[in-house]
């Protein structure tokens, strides 16, 4: 049997990880990408038990670093040669954070690991999703977006050098560029079997214990939030219905809630003006 191939970076914990489970369970070889070796292997035991498949597999990726990902495409590229769905579910969002951190890159790591790391990756692998039947990307942003509708991508700073530096705010910045980037590689990608889409991923429960420096008050804060929040695998099954439902096989371009239904971005995200000069901007990140 032929099976179908998926890479979900982040898939290690949250809704990667209950992902990697679905789509397991659906028959596919599912990669995992995480960049730390531990808790990735004691995911793929979690992963292989609960969805009773072996056909699982553990790549260490660090989205944040341009040199780990070219290392990780080659080990892809030496095990399949074809991939079927690429989910970009890893994010940089460490709450506790107060100023910027940087990449072994020199970029600032919210930006570099959510959106220049997926743009890359993406690009790298386009040949082996163009050899698959029918390649599906899927980007992953925000509900919270909703909360800013007039962001733009701060194209003279995106990494806040000049100052100003909140981790949201970096955080919103960087969802915002993926839902453009979606739109501008479904544009490039109209004339291949490959489509391109993107999940608003809403309120889902947090794992606070993976944040033991957030003080008292943001504990309570996020634990009044989790009553009003969905589970890790009610979020997952968009991305398993994205990634495998015969409905979407040729929708491409769109935007997608927690219920499946395709959601309108902000007014600025959608104008082709604004993409390509945030996708300019983007381009600079990847010349060598």
């Amino acid at each position: 049997m032929d099976h179908k191939v998926c890479l979900i970076i982040g898939g290690n914990s949250g809704i990667g990880k209950a992902a990697a489970i679905q789509l397991a369970q659906s028959g596919m070889k599912v990669m995992i990408a995480c960049r730390n070796e531990e808790r990735g292997r004691a995911a793929l035991q979690d992963i292989k038990s609960s969805s009773d498949h072996d056909q699982v597999e553990l790549l260490l990726l660090d989205m944040s670093s341009q040199a780990s990902i070219y290392q990780a495409v080659e080990i892809f590229k030496s095990k399949h040669s074809k991939l079927d769905v690429l989910i970009h579910n890893a994010a940089d969002f460490d709450i506790t954070r107060k100023t910027p951190e940087y990449s072994e890159d020199g970029i600032e790591t919210v930006w570099a690991t959510n959106h220049i790391g997926p743009v890359l990756l993406t690009r790298l692998l386009t040949n082996e999703l163009e050899q698959s039947e029918q390649g599906r990307v899927i980007s992953v942003a925000s509900q919270g977006l909703m909360l800013h509708p007039y962001l733009k991508v701060n194209v003279k700073d995106p990494e806040f050098k000049t100052g100003g530096y909140r981790v949201a705010k970096a955080y919103y910045q960087s969802k915002l560029a993926q839902v453009m980037y979606t739109y501008w590689l479904a544009e490039h990608l109209k004339d291949t079997r490959i489509t391109v889409n993107a999940v608003r991923v809403t309120n889902v429960k947090v794992d606070i214990s993976r944040y033991p420096d957030l003080s008292k008050v943001m504990k309570v804060l996020y634990s009044m939030k989790s009553r009003f929040s969905i589970s890790p695998e009610e979020m997952a099954e968009t991305y398993t219905y994205l990634a495998l439902s015969p409905e979407v096989k040729e929708v491409t371009g769109e935007y997608f809630n927690e219920k499946n239904k395709i959601v309108s971005s902000s007014r600025y995200s959608k104008k082709k003006r604004n993409i390509e000069e945030v996708m300019e901007l983007t381009m600079k990140y990847l010349e060598a």
